[in-house]
């Protein structure tokens, strides 16, 4: 799996989406997945229409995660620490617990971001489903 930035996600040109995800120890699969349908219905999205899913390298081991990026069929992509902190500055929220634990102040938007690059933008902010949070970024690759 990689770290960082998505890479050749996408054809130049099109557009990419993802979903970042933070959660709980144990989220299951169906836990991530209801963040992800939420955040893509949030979003006024097809609920198809990611293509990858970003968190920090310190959910490795969830299996749920993995698992909900392989039904899909898109990539895993784990996200390094200060790929994490640099990329967290344009984020839209706050919190106070991830930032206790992770030492960013939230890490779906920040995963998202990271794994989007430098240009993306929020297209959801994080949203909390349970023991999931979930958020969406995008990008659109420039030739």
């Amino acid at each position: 799996m990689a770290c960082g930035h998505a890479g050749h996600a996408v054809v130049v040109g099109e557009a990419v989406i993802v979903a970042g995800i933070g959660c709980r120890r144990g989220a299951t699969q169906s836990d991530i997945e209801a963040a992800v349908t939420a955040a893509l219905e949030r979003a006024c999205r097809p609920l198809a229409q990611i293509d990858l899913i970003a968190t920090a390298t310190s959910k490795r081991g969830e299996k749920g995660i993995a698992e909900a990026a392989s039904a899909r069929g898109v990539r895993l992509v784990f996200v390094a620490p200060d790929a994490l902190e640099v990329a967290s500055a344009r984020g839209a929220t706050w919190s106070a617990r991830v930032l206790a634990l992770a030492g960013v102040p939230w890490g779906a938007e920040a995963g998202a971001l990271a794994a989007c690059g430098p240009k993306a933008k929020l297209i959801l902010p994080r949203i909390v489903t349970g023991k999931v949070t979930g958020a969406l970024a995008s990008a659109e690759e420039i030739p």
